[in-house]
């Protein structure tokens, strides 16, 4: 089996490799393209003092990387992190929240990345017709849309949020998750769990009469208890920035920098670390991660000192989400996983076309969307109006067209007025 990763030098790449070089699949190539190739050079030596015996190869070109390959992960940020940086101090600047996957900031990196990541999906049409492709780039589910509407390459969308929301409500309810089903629906970065069956009786009832456990669910005080009680739904905590969109700006402009900026000096940080003669690299990345994970929506939410991270978060991340989608295609098990897909009906509100979030069959057929029940009004129009803009900056970014970019931007929910949208868009795509 070969595994390429396209945008191998992100800092993500070690935790894949690690995870992928330890479970039982077959794994005879590892390759990794990155167009930073110095940095990638730093990310590969990392990632080979996780790998064991497997070989890491470290491509020149795109094509040498994914030519013949079984199974390409896409983790590409095109202009770095200091673009998101940017995006996301503009759209302070602007009295909108800044964030890399929602509002302006996820509008203008879905801008930047669709057009190099449609043309690295014919790459690997070209030189692996047969690959599955795994994309972990942000934001998930508007890149995954434009890959699977430009291209015919065989792309999932993958995302641990939903995952982390899980394992979160199994240990409230003293459950345990392997035994669980979730009754998950919505957009990535956009979704709720509207029920939880264990064993097929339904659970999520207890929650609601008990504030105090379901205050628990959450690592930060994002969501008022009343309305989700009133709601009767869990929305991931992506939600907050919609549902709390005048807070979370609130924060962020009393911490004086964005999520983004603080992601900017640790990465300088590791690289500098890493660099040291002599230094325990390992050690250091194990740092880092750990600052990176303490710091996770603590400006957002407010929160005066880092959010601890809860013991069984480790059975989630990105590098767990994708080890299962492949194990799952590789071994034809059929396990359920929360993924983004084609929605071919499964929400009639929205197109067939349209990529979704919900639990998902996996087997060597890909992965396919377990049915979803009759979507509850207020998540129903707020998926609705957010998947309208997701679609039309899938448009935009294909065709290169300004006009249509504000356009686009102006149906965003967090985008008040065309004049605000015109505004934002002028800012972050300079011509």
């Amino acid at each position: 089996m070969k595994i390429a990763v396209v945008g191998g030098a992100g800092v993500r790449t070690p935790l894949l490799v690690n995870g992928l070089v330890r479970s039982d699949l077959p794994i005879r190539d590892l390759a990794l393209y990155d167009i930073d190739q110095d940095r990638l050079r730093v990310i590969a030596g990392l990632a080979a003092r996780f790998a064991g015996p497997a070989s890491i190869g470290v491509c020149a070109t795109v094509a040498e990387c994914v030519e013949g390959a079984d199974y390409v992960f896409l983790s590409i940020r095109v202009g770095g992190i200091e673009g998101r940086a940017r995006d996301e101090s503009v759209s302070l600047a602007h009295g909108v929240v800044g964030q890399e996957t929602v509002g302006p900031g996820g509008f203008a990196m879905a801008m930047r990345t669709i057009p190099p990541l449609v043309a690295y999906c014919r790459e690997i049409e070209r030189r692996a017709p047969a690959a599955w492709v795994i994309n972990f780039t942000n934001p998930v589910g508007i890149i995954t849309q434009a890959a699977t509407t430009a291209t015919g390459a065989r792309v999932i969308g993958i995302c641990d949020t939903p995952m982390e929301l899980f394992e979160e409500v199994a240990h409230a309810l003293d459950l345990p998750s392997a035994e669980c089903y979730f009754d998950y629906f919505g957009l990535n970065h956009l979704g709720w769990i509207r029920e939880v069956l264990h064993r097929g009786v339904p659970q999520l009832a207890r929650l609601w009469e008990r504030p105090d456990v379901l205050a628990r669910v959450y690592r930060a005080p994002l969501f008022e208890i009343e309305r989700l009680q009133r709601l009767r739904l869990l929305p991931t905590e992506y939600v907050y920035y919609y549902y709390r969109a005048d807070r979370a700006l609130e924060n962020i402009r009393r911490a004086g920098q964005s999520r983004g900026q603080v992601i900017e000096g640790l990465n300088r940080q590791l690289f500098a670390d890493l660099a040291r003669p002599g230094a325990d690299q390992v050690a250091v990345y194990e740092r880092y991660l750990a600052a990176r994970d303490a710091g996770y929506m603590q400006i957002e939410s407010g929160a005066t000192a880092p959010l601890e991270r809860s013991p069984w978060a480790e059975l989630t991340g990105y590098d767990k989400i994708a080890l299962s989608t492949v194990r799952a295609i590789h071994f034809n098990s059929g396990a359920i996983i929360p993924l983004n897909v084609a929605n071919r009906g499964n929400l009639p509100f929205l197109e067939p076309g349209d990529v979704i979030e919900v639990p998902c069959v996996v087997t060597a057929n890909g992965a396919h969307a377990v049915h979803v029940a009759t979507v509850p009004d207020e998540p129903r129009d707020l998926i609705a109006r957010v998947k309208e803009y997701e679609r039309a900056t899938v448009r935009a970014a294909l065709a290169a067209d300004p006009a249509l970019a504000a356009d686009a931007l102006a149906r965003n929910p967090l985008v008040e007025s065309r004049e605000l949208a015109d505004r934002l868009t002028a800012a972050l795509l300079p011509a």
